[in-house]
Formats: structure tokens, sequence, C-alpha cells
């Protein structure tokens, strides 16, 4: 497995992040793997990698790059509930709905033209904070992202005018309602007895066999989409 250290230039910094993918190999599709609020570390790195085993080259950035580089949580943002919301704030709030859509295009840009990725359409994945802001790539590049994926994503239904699912035609069934009425190709499922954050191997409230079902269907949305059966 190659795994290379790269910067990524965007309209307001550099974030730096990893490219996971499998060596010798070339022409592979890309995904773009966005990780929760805690940031680039091993436990999404661990995700990305057994993605890139299936054949995918798959590019992790820092999204929190104005805040700065990893890790994002230090031992004392962790120490208590008042500095882990505090630090969550820190970490969020510059990420509003147009400074992720532009993050997303030189993201995109960076994984196009990479070597080792092939032509063509793309896959996107978040997690947690994240899983919005993976519709809203798919929302802000439709011509390159093909598939999307938000494992508990949170802010996914607001009644604020720049709600992600009015980007990407509440809760669960109000998103529900929102993706029957896109049209578009879509899955939405309830994992029963999981918490928030359960995919991430790192989270008090991994939930092992539930992650595994959450990864299957991941993995066969990209299988879906990049062989042309979806």
């Amino acid at each position: 497995m190659v795994e290379e250290e790269i910067e990524i230039r965007t309209a307001d910094g550099v974030s730096d992040g990893f490219i996971f993918y499998p060596e010798g190999k070339s022409s592979l599709p890309g995904v773009l793997l966005l990780t929760d609020i805690g940031g680039i570390r091993p436990a999404p790195a661990s995700i990305a990698r057994r993605l890139a085993e299936q054949g995918y080259i798959v590019e992790m950035p820092n999204v929190f790059y104005r805040s700065g580089k990893p890790p994002m949580f230090d031992a004392a943002a962790s120490s208590s509930d008042e500095l882990r919301r505090k630090r969550f704030a820190e970490l969020s709030s510059p990420l509003n709905p147009e400074a992720m859509e532009r993050d997303a295009a030189s993201y995109v840009d960076f994984l196009a033209r990479h070597p080792s990725t092939r032509l063509g359409a793309m896959g996107v994945v978040g997690f947690c904070f994240t899983g919005s802001l993976a519709l809203r790539t798919a929302a802000a590049q439709p011509d390159r992202i093909a598939a999307a994926a938000s494992f508990h994503g949170g802010g996914l239904y607001t009644d604020a005018p720049n709600s992600p699912h009015l980007v990407l035609p509440e809760a669960v069934e109000k998103l529900r309602q929102a993706l029957e009425a896109w049209g578009g190709e879509y899955e939405s499922e309830v994992y029963e007895g999981a918490f928030h954050g359960w995919t991430v191997p790192d989270s008090p409230v991994y939930n092992p066999p539930q992650a595994e079902r959450a990864f299957e269907k991941l993995s066969e949305l990209f299988s879906k989409t990049f062989s042309g059966t979806f």
C-alpha cells in the first residue's frame, strides 16, 4: 500500500493530508474521504486504507486546515465537555457552506490530477460533521462526483436557507422525503442500536457489527457506481 503525504492548495490556504492506493496500480477510481471532527489520525486512516485495498485511490485531506494541523484535539481539549465544545466550534465555524464548496473544488481537482487516478467519475464519503460536507461536495461538483455517502452525518436537514438537503435534492424521515423528491438514485438506512459516531474505530461508541455493515454498504455503492451497474 502506498501512502503519500500531500499538500493541497485551496483558495483559502493549504490543506495537508494523505493519499492511499495499491502499490503498482494505476487508472484507479478516485475517492475523497472526509474525516469526522477528530480530523486526520490512525482511525479514519484505517478506513481509507481498507477502501484503497479494494482498488481505489483515496484522498484524505485535512478539512480543518484553517484551524491547524493534526492532531486537532490535544489532551487539554479532550479533558472536559466545555473544552471539547469550544474546540469543536473553533474547528467547525470556518467551514461555512461557501468555504466547503471552495474546498471541494480544490480537493477534487488535486485528486483528479494524481497520475494514479483514472479519468471520470469519483466518489466521496463523510463521517459525522463532514457528512453534510460530502453532500455539498457532490452538489458542487455534479459532473465529477457520481456517488456520495454520509454516515452519522450531522446537520443534513435544517431550517436555514442553505441547508445541505437543499443543495442536494431531518432528521432521517425528512431527509428521506427530500431524496425521494430529488428523484436520483439513493439509499437511506437506520442502524439500529448504533449511536452517533459508531463507524470510527477510536470512537467511544464504536459498534463493530454495525460499522462493518456500513463499510459493506459503502463498498457496494462505490462498486456499483464505478462498474456502471448502479
